[in-house]
């Protein structure tokens, strides 16, 4: 029987740590969170106010997300996603129009699963983990803004897409990785 002379071995449990720890890097996460999120969506229009006589459209442009790995008994990520949005509330009189920049704050954890799968667990945002900073160039968009809460509405809506993005089917799929699947493509050739 020949054995292999090797320097560094280690416990099935120490390479199992290891590949986890090589295998889930910012990088590979920061991909397959900015394939689920996307380059940019439309929202609306959607009826708001009083009677809901305003109509609120806005376009969407989500930026290339940073990530912070913390390596500890899970693998965790804080993920920021920045976003640039363009925001027309149509009154019938007036159309104001806002440029909101913000960002969604996301945590997730890789995580293992039978028989060999790697699992990237994205948690859902809150409206409290969508920060944004409004602009607008007249008085009266200033306004409807405040008697519109429209702040809270962008947050309100953007968590909500992102949750629905996050239970998509492609998204779904985007956060499993099969590694019995690859090795297997790799060893037979």
């Amino acid at each position: 029987m020949s054995t292999m002379a090797v320097d560094n071995e280690m416990t099935y449990e120490q390479f199992g740590r290891q590949f986890f720890e090589i295998a889930v890097t910012e990088d590979r996460v920061g991909g397959a969170i900015a394939a689920i999120a996307g380059d940019e969506f439309a929202m609306g229009p959607m009826a708001q106010g009083p009677g809901n006589l305003a109509k609120v459209t806005a376009k969407v442009r989500v930026l290339h997300p940073r990530l912070t790995r913390e390596v500890g008994e899970l693998i965790t990520f804080d993920i920021r996603i920045p976003l640039e949005i363009d925001l027309v509330v149509d009154l019938r009189i007036d159309k104001p129009k806002f440029m909101v920049f913000g960002e969604i704050k996301l945590r997730a954890t890789a995580r293992a699963a039978g028989p060999l799968l790697l699992i990237l667990d994205v948690e859902k945002p809150r409206p409290s983990d969508i920060s944004i900073h409004v602009t607008s160039k007249s008085l009266r968009a200033e306004l409807v803004r405040i008697l519109g809460n429209i702040d809270a509405e962008i947050k309100r809506f953007v968590a909500a897409h992102v949750a629905g993005e996050i239970d998509s089917p492609a998204s779904k799929e985007a956060k499993i990785i099969d590694v019995a699947e690859s090795i297997d493509g790799v060893w037979s050739g």
